[in-house]
């Protein structure tokens, strides 16, 4: 039975674009909501294939959002921030944003809900953000029991921002810098892993109101991950270690610059590890078996080596 239409709020950002390819190849119509949706590409689409529907909405918009999920069988939520800007902050985006599309697509009469939230997301963690995700999980669910909620440690891929924006940086500096000394601990997933553990869900797969991890087959630090990214490209740089306390008084002396290059709360979000429980349903239960940061590193080679 065709899929249907499904809107993806956040469907122009580096996990929507993958995802629209998924749910497209198996004929579903995707409508790529969004504050900027005209990036909304499938990953590796041509001209000739079929092309989302784009439609401008902003989470924090009720007509809008209701606008964008009249009539899908399925909704999606990617939006996250990692930094406040404006109106754009924690509280709106994960709480009343997530809540907004929760009871948006609830009153449209949605068959399925799927809500990202991420790994290390607890009411007491450290970081804000992770904070006022654990609270959007709540927020869904009270909307829309029957939620799907998607934990993700690290997601990576082509055009990931990870392994993308320090390959750059390394092009750039002689030092990078590892925040905490890089012993965060991630367990990196691939982008295509996880839009095919979507897909699934779309084609009436398991049943919602479960919470799930998404993690790679491996668990790596912070540093272990450089130094994997610096052997492929062939390049030698100091990794040159940074207490929590030092990098949150660099980070506030950075937050007074328009466009900051991080944050306090992004230090304190590395004050978590991001890998799996153990406790919840993981990529497994949809069939799949992960991928490791192997599969990446020589795109990474190709694109800054």
């Amino acid at each position: 039975m065709p899929i249907g239409t499904v809107t993806i709020f956040g469907g122009a950002g580096f996990i929507g674009r993958h995802l629209t390819t998924a749910l497209m190849a198996r004929g579903a119509r995707v409508r790529a909501a969004g504050r900027r949706p005209d990036a909304a590409k499938p990953a590796r689409a041509s001209k000739a294939e079929p092309q989302p529907e784009l439609v401008r909405a902003d989470l924090l918009d009720d007509a809008a959002v209701t606008a964008a999920v009249a009539g899908s069988v399925l909704v999606i939520n990617l939006v996250g921030i990692l930094s406040e800007r404006g109106r754009q902050t924690y509280e709106s985006i994960h709480i009343e944003g997530a809540r907004r599309v929760a009871a948006a697509a609830r009153h449209a009469g949605a068959r399925r809900l799927v809500h990202f939230s991420a790994l290390g997301s607890r009411t007491d963690a450290p970081a804000r953000s992770d904070r006022t995700k654990a609270v959007g999980e709540e927020v869904v669910r009270a909307a829309f029991p029957e939620a799907t909620i998607i934990r993700p440690s690290l997601v990576f891929g082509r055009d990931d921002h990870f392994f993308n924006r320090f390959a750059s940086m390394t092009k750039l500096s002689p030092v990078i810098p590892l925040i905490g000394g890089g012993r965060t601990k991630f367990q990196p997933v691939d982008v295509d892993d996880v839009a095919e553990a979507i897909a699934v869900v779309a084609e009436d797969g398991p049943p919602g109101g479960k919470l799930y991890e998404f993690g790679g087959p491996a668990v790596y630090s912070f540093r272990e991950l450089l130094e994997m990214l610096l052997q492929a490209l062939d390049r030698r740089r100091i990794l040159f270690p940074i207490s929590f306390a030092t990098a949150e008084l660099q980070a506030a002396a950075l937050e007074l610059m328009p466009n900051p290059p991080f944050t306090r709360d992004q230090v304190r979000l590395l004050m978590t590890d991001k890998v799996v429980s153990g406790s919840e349903p993981t990529l497994a239960d949809f069939g799949i078996v992960p991928r490791g940061v192997e599969t990446v590193l020589p795109i990474m080679r190709d694109k800054y080596g």
